[in-house]
């Protein structure tokens, strides 16, 4: 493989890109005519602009993707993640085209891209799962039925869901009809599937994933797992690895879970087995994502390994080169997501221009990101600037170097979840394991971030004011100069 397609954008087609230019590699951006100047266009070798802003108009043109490939004689597409990653039918079309899809087949992404076919794959498997109806439910009377038998709370699901979207929680029969409707109406509307199921609702559960790595030789490992509990609209803010409340025996169980699931589908390439944790250290399967995730930098730290180039290797048909036994967990690993959003605003997206961004550094700080200082966040796409990563001897040091991290980082321009992240990991909850996917229901109130902010402007606006007093001269030093209204600005991030 001499020649890789990244067809993806933004931090994650710049990480891919790094790994392919360690390996000898060459690269192909494909990019919208709002990413024309980002630096993931710069560092491949080739680039091509495919289209407008919108997606469904660039990123999302699978045949176009294709013709860029054949043009300029690519050997394999890295789909990154989002966009095309999870489409059965590119990866079936880039097959067809006789180019390299590094990735899972289509028939594993269709297998496992629908939750009531993933969870029938892996029946014969005995895998743990929340009680709840088999399969989809026809009609409003059937689903009342198994309501009842399945006991209250439980949750209406969308069978092709995801981010939280065709979910509902019912907490009692008479509320039944009109959620399973609007469960029905809103999965439609979003995956053109009105197919919904039911599952018990688990209270107060933990988030936690399974990175699994598989070959085309039979072979299938699992990477340990991430805990993924602290979200914001049922989407992952902060993760880390390993978790701080697994015990070996239940790390073991659920990795060998995850590895069957792996096998339920004939499994290739990287994929993360998702679980619920109940209270009581139950584990249920929740449903399998078939690509890279974006937390994956935690499996990485913590492992010593680089899945991107693993996914290649797999992708040119060699076989794994450790076994189950040769994995060990080194350290541990926190990343937190560095959204464009106003988290004292119910975390509504911000975009606007980057007049500061300056990244962390250090011993054990990475910066995962496809921004510069200047860049405008578009209004296109997701609004993550970065992923922001620590790793530490222990949970307690990569907590303490990602609060050094976020006080180091400056962005100006857009509002960020950096302040939000800062809350959640000096917070008891947080420090103690003692938290779950509930944590900012629990926890969190906005005016929590906006007192501390206005805090700290005053104890700075009277430090200002006590070095003026006390100076010789009416002038301050360069280094005092800092103390500006941007730079407070900045600071309201930490």
């Amino acid at each position: 493989m001499n020649k890789i397609l990244v067809a993806n954008r933004g931090e994650i087609a710049l990480r891919v890109m790094r790994s392919c230019r360690e390996m000898g590699i060459k690269t192909v951006a494909v990019f919208s005519e709002a990413d024309r100047n980002a630096p993931f266009v710069r560092y491949a070798d080739e680039a091509v602009c495919i289209g407008p802003p919108p997606s469904n108009q660039s990123y999302l043109l699978g045949d176009k993707i294709i013709e860029v490939c054949k043009k300029l004689k690519v050997d394999g597409i890295h789909p990154g993640y989002g966009f095309l990653s999870e489409n059965a039918e590119f990866a079936a079309k880039v097959k067809k085209a006789g180019i390299t899809f590094i990735g899972p087949s289509p028939e594993s992404m269709d297998i496992m891209g629908d939750k009531l076919s993933a969870k029938a794959a892996v029946k014969k498997y005995k895998i743990p799962m929340v009680p709840g109806s088999d399969g989809a439910i026809s009609s409003v009377e059937e689903g009342k039925k198994i309501a009842l038998e399945t006991g209250f709370p439980l949750l209406v699901k969308a069978s092709a869901g995801g981010g939280g979207k065709g979910m509902r929680i019912v907490e009692r029969i008479e509320d039944f009809e009109e959620q399973m409707k609007l469960a029905v109406s809103e999965a439609t509307s979003a995956f053109g599937d009105g197919a919904v199921f039911i599952e018990r609702y688990v209270a107060g559960p933990r988030h936690i994933e399974i990175q699994i790595l598989g070959d085309t030789h039979g072979n299938i490992v699992y990477l340990f797992e991430r805990e993924c509990s602290i979200q914001r609209r049922h989407q992952k803010v902060i993760e880390e690895a390993p978790s701080s409340v697994l015990t070996p025996e239940i790390r073991k169980a659920m990795g060998e879970c995850a590895v069957n699931v792996g096998k339920a589908c004939d499994y290739v390439g990287a994929g993360t087995v998702e679980f619920l944790l109940d209270e009581n250290k139950n584990f249920y399967f929740l449903e399998m994502n078939t690509r890279l995730q974006v937390e994956h930098p935690v499996t990485e730290m913590i492992t010593g390994l680089d899945l991107v180039k693993e996914q290649i290797k797999v992708a040119r048909g060699e076989k794994l080169s450790f076994k189950q036994e040769d994995l060990k967990i080194i350290g541990h690993s926190v990343e937190v997501r560095v959204y464009a959003e106003d988290p004292t605003n119910n975390f509504l997206p911000d975009i606007g221009k980057l007049v500061t961004y300056k990244r962390p550094q250090g011993l054990g700080v990475r910066v995962d990101d496809g921004f510069e200082e200047g860049m405008d966040i578009p209004i296109y796409y997701d609004p993550m600037i970065s992923k922001l990563v620590s790793f530490g001897k222990d949970r307690e040091e990569a907590i303490n170097r990602m609060i050094r991290a976020i006080d180091d980082y400056e962005i100006v321009g857009v509002e960020t979840t950096l302040s939000f992240c800062k809350f959640v990991l000096q917070h008891e909850a947080f420090t103690s394991g003692n938290f779950d996917t509930h944590f900012i229901k629990h926890y969190f109130k906005p005016e929590m971030i906006t007192k501390e902010n206005k805090d700290e402007v005053e104890v700075a606006a009277l430090l200002a004011a006590f070095m003026l007093s006390n100076s010789k001269k009416p002038t301050i030093s360069s280094e005092e100069k800092n103390i500006s209204k941007s730079k407070w600005k900045a600071n309201r991030l930490n």
